[in-house]
Protein backbone atom coordinates (compact mmCIF):
# COMPACT_ATOMS: atom_id res chain seq x y z
CA UNK A 1 0.00 0.00 0.00
CA UNK A 2 1.21 3.51 -0.70
CA UNK A 3 2.17 5.74 2.09
CA UNK A 4 3.42 9.21 3.51
CA UNK A 5 6.65 8.76 4.06
CA UNK A 6 7.14 11.99 6.29
CA UNK A 7 7.36 10.75 9.70
CA UNK A 8 6.98 14.34 11.51
CA UNK A 9 3.55 15.14 12.12
CA UNK A 10 2.62 17.70 14.43
CA UNK A 11 -0.01 16.50 16.71
CA UNK A 12 0.84 19.59 19.66
CA UNK A 13 -0.15 22.44 17.16
CA UNK A 14 -3.30 24.16 18.32
CA UNK A 15 -5.43 25.18 15.54
CA UNK A 16 -7.86 28.20 16.28
CA UNK A 17 -11.32 26.84 15.42
CA UNK A 18 -13.05 29.48 17.35
CA UNK A 19 -15.08 32.08 15.00
CA UNK A 20 -15.15 29.84 12.16
CA UNK A 21 -17.57 26.70 10.89
CA UNK A 22 -16.73 24.62 13.67
CA UNK A 23 -19.99 22.95 15.46
CA UNK A 24 -17.44 21.66 18.54
CA UNK A 25 -16.34 24.89 18.96
CA UNK A 26 -18.91 27.41 18.21
CA UNK A 27 -20.73 25.54 20.54
CA UNK A 28 -19.46 27.73 23.26
CA UNK A 29 -18.75 30.47 21.32
CA UNK A 30 -18.25 33.72 23.52
CA UNK A 31 -16.87 31.90 26.32
CA UNK A 32 -13.51 30.05 27.39
CA UNK A 33 -15.06 26.68 27.52
CA UNK A 34 -13.01 24.46 26.19
CA UNK A 35 -14.76 21.38 23.97
CA UNK A 36 -14.58 17.71 24.23
CA UNK A 37 -17.93 16.76 23.11
CA UNK A 38 -18.63 15.82 19.61
CA UNK A 39 -16.23 13.36 18.24
CA UNK A 40 -13.85 15.23 16.11
CA UNK A 41 -10.53 15.98 16.65
CA UNK A 42 -8.98 18.95 16.52
CA UNK A 43 -5.84 17.94 14.61
CA UNK A 44 -4.87 18.51 10.82
CA UNK A 45 -6.20 16.20 8.49
CA UNK A 46 -3.28 14.21 7.38
CA UNK A 47 -0.40 16.19 4.53
CA UNK A 48 -1.65 13.53 1.96
CA UNK A 49 -5.76 14.28 2.23
CA UNK A 50 -4.92 18.05 2.21
CA UNK A 51 -2.85 17.83 -0.83
CA UNK A 52 -5.36 15.61 -2.42
CA UNK A 53 -8.36 18.60 -1.66
CA UNK A 54 -5.87 21.44 -2.64
CA UNK A 55 -5.37 19.63 -6.38
CA UNK A 56 -8.58 18.75 -6.81
CA UNK A 57 -9.86 22.23 -5.85
CA UNK A 58 -7.53 23.84 -8.46
CA UNK A 59 -9.20 22.26 -10.93
CA UNK A 60 -11.90 24.32 -10.37
CA UNK A 61 -14.88 22.56 -11.06
CA UNK A 62 -17.46 20.90 -9.04
CA UNK A 63 -20.24 19.04 -10.58
CA UNK A 64 -21.87 16.02 -9.69
CA UNK A 65 -19.42 13.46 -9.08
CA UNK A 66 -19.44 9.66 -8.55
CA UNK A 67 -16.86 6.96 -7.60
CA UNK A 68 -14.14 6.23 -9.86
CA UNK A 69 -12.12 3.20 -10.28
CA UNK A 70 -8.78 4.01 -8.54
CA UNK A 71 -11.43 5.14 -5.78
CA UNK A 72 -13.02 1.59 -5.64
CA UNK A 73 -9.56 0.02 -6.11
CA UNK A 74 -8.04 1.92 -2.96
CA UNK A 75 -11.26 1.13 -0.81
CA UNK A 76 -10.91 -2.44 -1.90
CA UNK A 77 -7.42 -2.46 -1.20
CA UNK A 78 -7.38 -0.71 2.04
CA UNK A 79 -10.05 -3.43 3.63
CA UNK A 80 -8.04 -6.20 1.90
CA UNK A 81 -4.67 -5.18 3.32
CA UNK A 82 -5.82 -4.37 6.81
CA UNK A 83 -8.16 -6.54 7.56
CA UNK A 84 -8.03 -9.26 5.34
CA UNK A 85 -11.35 -8.54 3.76
CA UNK A 86 -11.71 -9.63 0.22
CA UNK A 87 -14.33 -7.53 -0.79
CA UNK A 88 -16.01 -7.22 -4.43
CA UNK A 89 -16.56 -3.75 -5.76
CA UNK A 90 -20.43 -4.41 -6.37
CA UNK A 91 -20.72 -4.78 -2.45
CA UNK A 92 -20.07 -1.01 -2.13
CA UNK A 93 -22.52 1.23 -1.45
CA UNK A 94 -21.68 4.77 -1.05
CA UNK A 95 -22.94 7.42 1.25
CA UNK A 96 -23.08 10.80 2.18
CA UNK A 97 -22.18 9.98 5.80
CA UNK A 98 -22.92 7.07 8.18
CA UNK A 99 -25.71 8.41 10.47
CA UNK A 100 -27.50 8.38 7.00
CA UNK A 101 -26.52 4.30 6.68
CA UNK A 102 -27.89 3.23 10.09
CA UNK A 103 -31.17 5.22 9.39
CA UNK A 104 -31.36 3.79 5.74
CA UNK A 105 -30.16 0.53 7.41
CA UNK A 106 -33.84 0.43 9.97
CA UNK A 107 -36.19 1.73 6.71
CA UNK A 108 -34.13 -1.17 4.50
CA UNK A 109 -35.13 -4.25 7.21
CA UNK A 110 -38.38 -4.71 8.23
CA UNK A 111 -39.65 -5.32 11.91
CA UNK A 112 -38.25 -4.03 15.00
CA UNK A 113 -34.95 -3.56 16.29
CA UNK A 114 -32.57 -4.15 18.82
CA UNK A 115 -29.49 -2.74 20.02
CA UNK A 116 -27.08 -2.55 23.46
CA UNK A 117 -27.01 0.71 25.44
CA UNK A 118 -25.30 3.31 26.10
CA UNK A 119 -24.82 3.68 22.76
CA UNK A 120 -24.63 6.28 20.14
CA UNK A 121 -27.39 8.63 19.58
CA UNK A 122 -28.33 7.96 16.41
CA UNK A 123 -29.00 4.46 17.29
CA UNK A 124 -31.53 5.31 19.35
CA UNK A 125 -33.63 7.83 16.99
CA UNK A 126 -33.55 6.10 13.80
CA UNK A 127 -35.83 3.21 14.63
CA UNK A 128 -38.05 5.61 15.69
CA UNK A 129 -37.88 7.92 12.73
CA UNK A 130 -38.40 5.02 10.63
CA UNK A 131 -41.45 3.86 12.70
CA UNK A 132 -39.60 0.70 14.43
CA UNK A 133 -40.54 -0.69 17.76
CA UNK A 134 -36.97 -0.35 19.68
CA UNK A 135 -35.69 -2.79 22.43
CA UNK A 136 -32.85 -1.51 24.57
CA UNK A 137 -30.88 -4.44 26.12
CA UNK A 138 -27.95 -2.31 28.74
CA UNK A 139 -24.90 -3.52 28.34
CA UNK A 140 -23.14 -5.06 31.64
CA UNK A 141 -20.29 -4.06 33.44
CA UNK A 142 -18.59 -6.63 35.29
CA UNK A 143 -15.20 -6.15 36.91
CA UNK A 144 -14.28 -3.08 35.17
CA UNK A 145 -14.99 -3.94 31.87
CA UNK A 146 -18.29 -3.86 29.31
CA UNK A 147 -19.52 -6.59 27.76
CA UNK A 148 -22.58 -7.93 26.38
CA UNK A 149 -25.64 -9.59 28.95
CA UNK A 150 -26.89 -12.35 26.24
CA UNK A 151 -29.39 -13.39 28.92
CA UNK A 152 -31.61 -10.13 28.68
CA UNK A 153 -30.96 -10.03 25.19
CA UNK A 154 -32.88 -13.37 25.20
CA UNK A 155 -34.98 -12.18 27.41
CA UNK A 156 -36.12 -9.12 25.63
CA UNK A 157 -35.60 -9.51 21.91
CA UNK A 158 -39.55 -9.74 20.34
CA UNK A 159 -40.29 -12.40 17.97
CA UNK A 160 -40.65 -9.20 15.54
CA UNK A 161 -37.37 -7.81 15.89
CA UNK A 162 -34.85 -8.20 12.84
CA UNK A 163 -32.53 -5.71 12.70
CA UNK A 164 -29.48 -5.34 15.25
CA UNK A 165 -27.83 -1.68 15.49
CA UNK A 166 -23.69 -3.17 16.39
CA UNK A 167 -21.58 -0.31 17.39
CA UNK A 168 -18.83 -1.95 16.65
CA UNK A 169 -16.18 -0.91 18.50
CA UNK A 170 -18.28 0.75 20.69
CA UNK A 171 -18.72 4.03 21.03
CA UNK A 172 -19.15 5.27 23.91
CA UNK A 173 -17.81 2.66 25.72
CA UNK A 174 -14.63 2.17 24.07
CA UNK A 175 -14.40 -1.61 23.72
CA UNK A 176 -12.90 -3.60 20.88
CA UNK A 177 -14.68 -6.82 20.88
CA UNK A 178 -12.84 -9.59 21.05
CA UNK A 179 -13.62 -12.73 18.13
CA UNK A 180 -14.97 -14.88 20.87
CA UNK A 181 -17.43 -12.12 22.03
CA UNK A 182 -18.19 -11.47 18.73
CA UNK A 183 -18.86 -15.37 17.37
CA UNK A 184 -21.53 -15.39 20.70
CA UNK A 185 -23.35 -12.14 19.30
CA UNK A 186 -23.07 -13.95 15.83
CA UNK A 187 -24.81 -17.61 17.04
CA UNK A 188 -27.21 -14.82 18.82
CA UNK A 189 -28.54 -13.47 15.30
CA UNK A 190 -28.42 -17.04 14.04
CA UNK A 191 -31.07 -17.87 16.28
CA UNK A 192 -33.08 -14.82 15.72
CA UNK A 193 -32.83 -14.53 12.12
CA UNK A 194 -31.20 -10.66 12.62
CA UNK A 195 -30.02 -8.50 10.11
CA UNK A 196 -26.91 -6.46 11.54
CA UNK A 197 -26.39 -3.22 10.58
CA UNK A 198 -22.36 -3.02 11.76
CA UNK A 199 -21.33 0.94 12.75
CA UNK A 200 -17.57 -0.03 12.48
CA UNK A 201 -16.99 3.67 12.17
CA UNK A 202 -13.75 3.79 14.49
CA UNK A 203 -12.39 0.26 13.13
CA UNK A 204 -8.74 1.75 12.56
CA UNK A 205 -8.75 3.84 16.13
CA UNK A 206 -8.39 0.42 17.82
CA UNK A 207 -5.78 1.83 20.53
CA UNK A 208 -4.21 -1.66 21.46
CA UNK A 209 -2.13 -3.02 18.76
CA UNK A 210 -2.68 -7.09 19.91
CA UNK A 211 -6.12 -6.91 19.24
CA UNK A 212 -6.80 -6.36 15.61
CA UNK A 213 -10.61 -5.29 14.68
CA UNK A 214 -12.36 -7.86 13.16
CA UNK A 215 -14.84 -6.99 10.51
CA UNK A 216 -18.05 -8.46 11.75
CA UNK A 217 -18.98 -9.49 8.03
CA UNK A 218 -15.75 -11.69 8.04
CA UNK A 219 -17.07 -14.50 11.12
CA UNK A 220 -18.49 -16.70 8.59
CA UNK A 221 -20.21 -16.75 4.92
CA UNK A 222 -23.89 -16.76 6.86
CA UNK A 223 -22.60 -13.19 8.59
CA UNK A 224 -21.82 -12.30 5.37
CA UNK A 225 -24.79 -12.76 4.02
CA UNK A 226 -26.64 -10.94 7.17
CA UNK A 227 -24.66 -7.70 7.92
CA UNK A 228 -24.70 -4.39 6.42
CA UNK A 229 -21.14 -2.74 7.31
CA UNK A 230 -20.29 1.25 7.81
CA UNK A 231 -17.36 2.81 7.23
CA UNK A 232 -16.22 5.61 6.64
CA UNK A 233 -12.30 7.62 6.70
CA UNK A 234 -14.04 10.41 8.45
CA UNK A 235 -13.24 9.66 12.44
CA UNK A 236 -9.39 8.17 11.82
CA UNK A 237 -8.30 10.96 8.83
CA UNK A 238 -10.48 13.81 11.04
CA UNK A 239 -12.75 14.92 7.79
CA UNK A 240 -16.05 14.05 8.99
CA UNK A 241 -17.05 17.52 7.41
CA UNK A 242 -16.56 16.17 3.85
CA UNK A 243 -19.67 14.06 3.81
CA UNK A 244 -18.51 10.46 2.53
CA UNK A 245 -19.13 7.02 4.11
CA UNK A 246 -19.63 3.56 2.44
CA UNK A 247 -21.78 0.62 3.52
CA UNK A 248 -20.06 -2.74 2.77
CA UNK A 249 -23.27 -5.37 1.87
CA UNK A 250 -22.06 -8.74 0.29
CA UNK A 251 -25.87 -10.08 -0.42
CA UNK A 252 -27.22 -8.91 -3.52
CA UNK A 253 -31.02 -8.96 -1.95
CA UNK A 254 -29.87 -7.40 1.14
CA UNK A 255 -28.31 -4.73 -0.91
CA UNK A 256 -30.85 -3.71 -3.33
CA UNK A 257 -33.30 -3.26 0.00
CA UNK A 258 -30.75 -1.00 1.01
CA UNK A 259 -30.20 0.75 -2.27
CA UNK A 260 -34.01 1.17 -2.70
CA UNK A 261 -34.77 2.34 0.84
CA UNK A 262 -31.99 5.34 -0.17
CA UNK A 263 -33.77 6.14 -3.40
CA UNK A 264 -35.36 9.45 -3.66
CA UNK A 265 -34.30 10.56 -0.01
CA UNK A 266 -30.43 10.13 0.10
CA UNK A 267 -27.80 12.41 -1.84
CA UNK A 268 -24.35 11.51 -3.23
CA UNK A 269 -21.45 11.43 -1.55
CA UNK A 270 -19.39 14.96 -1.85
CA UNK A 271 -16.94 15.18 -4.66
CA UNK A 272 -14.35 16.49 -2.46
CA UNK A 273 -15.37 13.58 0.36
CA UNK A 274 -14.90 10.95 -2.59
CA UNK A 275 -11.16 12.88 -3.31
CA UNK A 276 -10.44 12.41 0.74
CA UNK A 277 -11.01 8.94 1.47
CA UNK A 278 -9.20 7.77 -2.14
CA UNK A 279 -6.32 9.94 -0.46
CA UNK A 280 -6.89 8.36 3.15
CA UNK A 281 -7.14 4.98 2.19
CA UNK A 282 -3.76 5.08 0.44
CA UNK A 283 -1.62 8.01 1.30
CA UNK A 284 -1.47 7.98 5.07
CA UNK A 285 0.08 4.70 6.91
CA UNK A 286 2.63 6.84 8.70
CA UNK A 287 0.14 9.29 9.49
CA UNK A 288 -2.28 6.88 11.15
CA UNK A 289 0.61 4.94 13.14
CA UNK A 290 1.49 8.81 14.78
CA UNK A 291 -1.85 9.59 15.49
CA UNK A 292 -2.19 6.49 17.32
CA UNK A 293 0.59 6.67 19.61
CA UNK A 294 -0.77 10.61 20.47
CA UNK A 295 -4.51 9.09 21.47
CA UNK A 296 -2.52 6.17 23.38
CA UNK A 297 -0.87 8.49 25.57
CA UNK A 298 -3.78 10.79 25.82
CA UNK A 299 -6.09 8.28 27.06
CA UNK A 300 -3.33 7.31 29.60
CA UNK A 301 -3.40 10.52 30.97
CA UNK A 302 -7.14 10.91 30.94
CA UNK A 303 -7.19 6.86 32.46
CA UNK A 304 -4.88 8.45 34.88
CA UNK A 305 -6.08 12.12 36.31
CA UNK A 306 -9.83 10.29 36.70
CA UNK A 307 -8.72 7.38 38.36
CA UNK A 308 -7.55 10.11 41.32
CA UNK A 309 -10.75 11.74 41.38
CA UNK A 310 -13.22 10.61 43.85
CA UNK A 311 -16.82 10.89 42.62
CA UNK A 312 -15.16 9.74 38.73
CA UNK A 313 -14.59 6.30 37.23
CA UNK A 314 -14.00 4.85 34.09
CA UNK A 315 -12.71 1.70 32.35
CA UNK A 316 -9.54 1.85 29.98
CA UNK A 317 -9.94 2.98 26.03
CA UNK A 318 -9.45 0.39 24.12
CA UNK A 319 -10.60 2.28 20.55
CA UNK A 320 -11.86 5.86 19.63
CA UNK A 321 -10.51 8.81 21.30
CA UNK A 322 -13.59 9.08 23.56
CA UNK A 323 -13.21 8.32 27.15
CA UNK A 324 -16.40 7.34 29.15
CA UNK A 325 -16.63 8.99 32.61
CA UNK A 326 -18.96 7.50 35.21
CA UNK A 327 -19.96 11.24 36.93
CA UNK A 328 -22.89 9.52 39.59
CA UNK A 329 -20.20 9.40 42.62
CA UNK A 330 -20.46 13.39 42.33
CA UNK A 331 -24.02 13.53 43.80
CA UNK A 332 -24.70 16.01 40.76
CA UNK A 333 -27.99 16.23 39.14
CA UNK A 334 -26.39 17.53 35.90
CA UNK A 335 -22.80 16.82 35.56
CA UNK A 336 -22.41 17.98 32.19
CA UNK A 337 -24.13 21.57 33.10
CA UNK A 338 -21.09 21.38 36.24
CA UNK A 339 -18.43 20.54 34.51
CA UNK A 340 -19.38 23.26 31.39
CA UNK A 341 -19.72 26.08 34.60
CA UNK A 342 -16.34 24.98 34.99
CA UNK A 343 -15.24 25.50 31.55
CA UNK A 344 -14.75 22.08 30.08
CA UNK A 345 -17.52 20.95 27.53
CA UNK A 346 -18.17 17.03 27.81
CA UNK A 347 -21.20 15.30 26.21
CA UNK A 348 -23.96 14.44 28.07
CA UNK A 349 -24.45 10.39 28.79
CA UNK A 350 -28.38 11.07 28.91
CA UNK A 351 -28.14 11.03 24.91
CA UNK A 352 -26.69 8.10 24.78
CA UNK A 353 -28.93 6.26 27.60
CA UNK A 354 -26.81 6.84 30.55
CA UNK A 355 -28.15 9.57 32.51
CA UNK A 356 -25.15 10.96 35.38
CA UNK A 357 -22.12 9.56 32.92
CA UNK A 358 -20.10 11.78 30.79
CA UNK A 359 -18.11 11.66 27.11
CA UNK A 360 -14.78 12.84 26.86
CA UNK A 361 -13.49 13.38 23.46
CA UNK A 362 -9.45 13.38 24.10
CA UNK A 363 -8.44 13.82 20.13
CA UNK A 364 -6.95 17.13 20.19
CA UNK A 365 -3.57 18.68 21.30
CA UNK A 366 -1.58 17.95 25.12
CA UNK A 367 -2.17 21.51 25.81
CA UNK A 368 -5.95 21.32 25.51
CA UNK A 369 -6.20 18.58 26.92
CA UNK A 370 -4.15 19.17 29.94
CA UNK A 371 -6.13 22.64 30.42
CA UNK A 372 -8.99 20.30 30.58
CA UNK A 373 -8.40 17.83 32.78
CA UNK A 374 -6.79 20.79 35.33
CA UNK A 375 -10.10 22.23 35.43
CA UNK A 376 -12.17 19.16 35.94
CA UNK A 377 -9.55 18.71 39.07
CA UNK A 378 -10.45 21.40 40.16
CA UNK A 379 -13.61 21.95 39.53
CA UNK A 380 -14.21 18.04 41.75
CA UNK A 381 -11.70 19.26 44.13
CA UNK A 382 -14.08 22.55 44.72
CA UNK A 383 -16.84 20.26 44.64
CA UNK A 384 -15.43 18.24 47.38
CA UNK A 385 -14.52 21.15 49.91
CA UNK A 386 -18.49 22.47 49.13
CA UNK A 387 -19.79 19.21 50.50
CA UNK A 388 -17.45 18.52 53.83
CA UNK A 389 -19.68 19.35 56.70
CA UNK A 390 -18.55 22.71 58.93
Amino acid sequence: MPHDMQMDFDFDMPIERRGGDSLKWNKYAGSDILPLWVADMDFAAPPAVIAALEKRVAHGCFGYGKPWPALTDAVVGYLRLRYGWQVSPEWLVWLPGLVTGINVACRAVDGGVITATPVYPPFLSAPQFSGRMLVKVPLRLSDGRWGWDFERMEAEITPQTRLLLLCHPHNPVGRAWTGSELAELADFCRRHDLIVCSDEIHCDLVLHAERPHIPFAMLDADMARRTITLMAPSKTYNIPGLGCSIAVIADVSLRRRFSDAMRGIVPDANVLGLVATEAAFTGCQAWHEALLDVLRRNSDLVQEVVAGIPGLSMTPVEATYLAWIDARGLGLENPVRFFEENGVGLSDGADFGAPGWVRLNFGCPRETLEAALRRIVAACSSLKARTIPK
